[in-house]
């Protein structure tokens, strides 16, 4: 059964504005360590942080709470298997929280956008 659905586009170029102003400080606070390093491992970091950017707005509106303190940024990661696949693996009371459901996730992007959908099933 389908507990929520969420979804979430951004602009790449926004992401990359952000990172510009901002640099570590934006990024330390909202990308796990795993995130970080895969995303300047490719020679478009900018359009990975905005994939995983987001993937975690979208879990957010899948879950039906926003940011309203419950969890933070870092508890949500976005990896991709060898074949290029998302997934999604939480941390701390989120993990604990919805350990018993499935979280599927498929991301796409052009040059200019990036669109995250986000399925919570229980």
């Amino acid at each position: 059964m389908i507990q929520g659905i969420g979804v979430d586009i951004i602009e790449i170029d926004r992401i990359r504005d952000i990172i510009d102003r901002y640099g570590d400080t934006f990024i330390s606070k909202i990308f796990t360590e795993t995130e970080i390093n895969y995303c300047r491992s490719k020679k478009i970091s900018h359009q990975h942080f905005a994939a995983r950017f987001a993937a975690k707005e979208a879990f957010s509106k899948a879950l039906s709470t926003g940011w309203r303190g419950e969890f933070s940024w870092k508890d949500i990661e976005v990896s991709n298997n060898e074949l290029g696949q998302p997934s999604i693996t939480l941390y701390g009371k989120l993990a604990d929280r919805i350990e018993k459901d499935r979280v599927l996730i498929s991301l796409s992007h052009s040059d200019n956008t990036v669109v995250a959908f986000v399925i919570i099933e229980k």
